[in-house]
């Protein structure tokens, strides 16, 4: 359960560190912007696919996306 506290938090700073809205960061890994949400709430988990987009979009490594 704190992984995915972790995830979420993570991916939320991230965005803010870059100014990226939820929004952009949906279209840029071809997902909705209320599916992209649930993964900075901790409700959903992104699939391996979305991973790496979003690893790749920040340009980090996905250990240092989960960590």
């Amino acid at each position: 359960m704190n992984e995915l506290k972790n995830l979420a938090r993570n991916l939320k700073d991230l965005r803010k560190q870059f100014e990226y809205t939820q929004t952009f960061v949906a279209g840029q890994i071809g997902i909705s912007y209320q599916s992209y949400q649930n993964y900075e709430w901790g409700v959903t988990v992104p699939t391996l696919q979305n991973f790496i987009k979003l690893a790749k979009l920040y340009g980090i490594s996905l250990d240092e996306l989960v960590e």
